[in-house]
């Protein structure tokens, strides 16, 4: 499998700047007292289609030549880059054909097929997602792109992590979330090159750590259908973004339940904005690990924003 560079980084941003925003950078004063550390919040729950994954999806999708594009593109996704093509997709004028869990957010369900997506739906597990994928892409004929263990995606999500950097002076850390790897690998391939010196922390659920005990293990374990708030972080490793995660992590860190709900509605309620609970795992770690943080200059990418509103983790049903 081809591993992408810092080069295949560069031409991606080049390559999608048309088609995405630079999101801000926020801070907080009461986090940062509260953590003893200088957050840096990059917002890409700000971003179009409301995650990172639209830099990844947006740069497989335009990088097709014609030919390629014939047949559109396929995929399977719990949500974010379900829509996320559908959006690149969309914006091209090719077909996308997405498999979703049955269980997936319906306000992300609603984003596909308001972005023209069209939806088959699996049961939520791994084996499943793969086995249903493997009939609608037989039937379709789109081009595969993983949500993650695609070099077209690793290099757009590599993006995110170049904007945070020019956008900051200098980091000690970067935290983000981890589920397949394909954002912590953007990050791995980006800060390797241009900030060697930062740590890349990955922060993931107890209730979906295989990617934690697959750094302990030196291998990789995966789960098949892990039980997490956090939607976007059930997924597995695979052999490309264990590559990035096995070489230039420095360690994984995880959150219970509990306190992935807390980190969420305390950045709700200090920053103002909408997150997901997948995005509240790397504060969660932070505030679960204080002493790690203390004193340092912490990024913190908060990867999306797509919640369905009428669940919310804290409101008793």
């Amino acid at each position: 499998m081809y591993i992408p560079t810092f080069d295949d980084v560069k031409t991606a941003h080049e390559r999608i700047r048309p088609h995405i925003h630079k999101t801000p950078v926020l801070t907080s004063s009461y986090l940062n007292e509260l953590t003893g550390a200088e957050l840096f919040f990059k917002c890409e729950n700000f971003q179009k289609a409301g995650a990172f994954k639209v830099r990844g999806a947006s740069n497989a999708v335009f990088g097709l030549s014609d030919e390629d594009a014939t047949n559109g593109v396929c995929t399977h996704s719990s949500g974010n880059h379900a829509l996320s093509l559908s959006y690149a997709a969309g914006r091209r004028g090719i077909p996308c054909n997405v498999v979703m869990p049955r269980t997936a957010p319906q306000a992300k369900k609603d984003a596909v097929k308001g972005y023209g997506g069209i939806i088959t739906e699996c049961e939520p597990s791994t084996s499943s997602r793969e086995a249903v994928f493997a009939d609608v892409q037989a039937a379709t004929g789109g081009n595969f792109v993983h949500p993650y263990n695609d070099p077209r995606v690793i290099a757009g999500q590599g993006t995110c992590s170049r904007e945070l950097m020019e956008q900051t002076d200098g980091l000690d850390m970067v935290v983000a979330p981890i589920g397949g790897g394909g954002m912590v690998s953007g990050t791995c391939l980006t800060l390797s090159n241009i900030a060697p010196e930062t740590q890349i922390i990955a922060a993931e659920p107890e209730q979906a750590d295989d990617a934690y005990r697959s750094f302990k293990a030196g291998h990789i374990i995966a789960d098949d259908a892990p039980v997490t708030i956090a939607d976007g972080l059930k997924v597995p490793l695979k052999e490309l973004t264990w590559h990035f995660v096995s070489n230039h992590v420095t360690d994984i860190l995880t959150a219970s339940e509990e306190e992935i709900i807390a980190a969420m509605k305390l950045t709700w309620q200090r920053m103002k904005i909408v997150m997901e609970a997948s995005c509240a795992v790397p504060l969660a770690t932070i505030i679960k690990n204080k002493d790690r943080f203390a004193g340092k200059r912490v990024g913190v990418i908060i990867t999306g924003g797509n919640v369905d509103l009428d669940t919310l983790p804290w409101i008793k049903g």
